[in-house]
């Protein structure tokens, strides 16, 4: 037996009926909102009624040339308005992408990396090429692979060397960690610490599982100095923070250091080498623009810019 013909769609309520209710809203007569649409008076008040009569109940109060609206129309405004504040951002977004001065970066960044590197590479970036508009998420560990093999940033910045399915790596130099002091401490006299001058000190670690923590309790394992293990946390930044308030000494990367160097906090090179990378991580399957050859190009340059504290 034949298909019998599908009937046609009712007329549906249509962008243009939502458009002429805003205008009715901001203007509060049919006149005003036909100033705003660039239309005649009588095709809003045309449009207004089909709009009624498509959902079956009245949106204005008509008075002495005006329309007040009821209590529905109200509740219909609010939803309007967060709609097209959506539209606005959509509009705005498709014509930034045609300027490249208000093109937008998204960058996935280790926490003491956004505090350490980024900033300076970011002032690099706006001094060559003018405002570029970034935005910047911190992640750790696992979640940030995850998140850079889902092409969700435009750039990642992480100290793991495997770069994660669907992304490609560019490696920083290379920098040995350091190690950081109150000012007024005695080991500050040296410029350079050996592991043996680290005995009995207070000592601000990272966390258990961080690969860094890992090798700094080697070395001092291995040349047999005591410390005195009261304060860790997962931040080096948390760490130079709690030297700048005199709790011990750490070993940290050179990037936090420098960054967190100051009148109560002081940077000494080691006498022994513990590298430190940052490696950058770029999606292969997200469309490419050319700020990001910027940044990564702001972020070699900025690195360079780290030096040894100088014997």
């Amino acid at each position: 037996m034949p298909t019998p013909p599908l009937s046609p769609n009712p007329e549906r309520i249509g962008h243009r009926h939502i458009e002429v209710f805003r205008a009715l809203m901001l203007a509060g007569s049919a006149t005003g909102a036909a100033q705003l649409l660039f239309t005649s008076q009588p095709t809003v008040s045309r449009e207004l009624a089909r709009l009624e009569h498509l959902l079956g109940y009245a949106l204005f109060e008509r008075s002495q040339g005006r329309l007040r609206p009821n209590a529905r129309a109200l509740r219909l405004w609010d939803e309007v308005e967060r709609s097209w504040a959506g539209l606005d951002r959509v509009v705005e977004h498709a014509m930034a992408l045609g300027q490249p001065h208000h093109a937008s970066l998204s960058v996935l960044s280790m926490p003491a990396l956004s505090h350490a590197l980024l900033p300076g590479a970011l002032e690099r970036l706006q001094r060559n090429h003018g405002e570029v508009a970034v935005s910047v998420a911190t992640q750790d560990g696992p979640l940030l692979q995850e998140w850079m093999s889902a092409q969700r940033f435009d750039l990642g910045l992480s100290e793991v060397a495997e770069p994660p399915p669907g992304t490609r790596m560019r490696s920083l130099p290379a920098m040995d960690e350091v190690a950081v002091l109150p000012a007024q401490h005695p080991l500050a006299a040296k410029q350079v610490l050996s592991a043996q001058d680290f005995e009995g000190q207070a000592f601000i670690s990272l966390a258990r599982d961080d690969s860094y923590r890992m090798q700094i309790d080697a070395v001092f394992a291995q040349a047999g100095v005591q410390r005195k293990m009261l304060l860790e946390t997962l931040s080096a930044v948390a760490v130079c923070a709690m030297v700048q308030h005199g709790l011990g000494v750490a070993i940290v990367n050179p990037l936090t250091a420098q960054a967190c160097a100051g009148s109560s906090l002081v940077v000494r090179r080691l006498a022994f080498s513990i590298p430190f990378q940052v490696h950058m991580l770029l999606p292969l399957h997200r469309p490419a623009v050319p700020e990001v050859d910027w940044l990564v190009q702001a972020l070699e340059e900025t690195a360079h810019t780290v030096r040894p504290p100088q014997a």
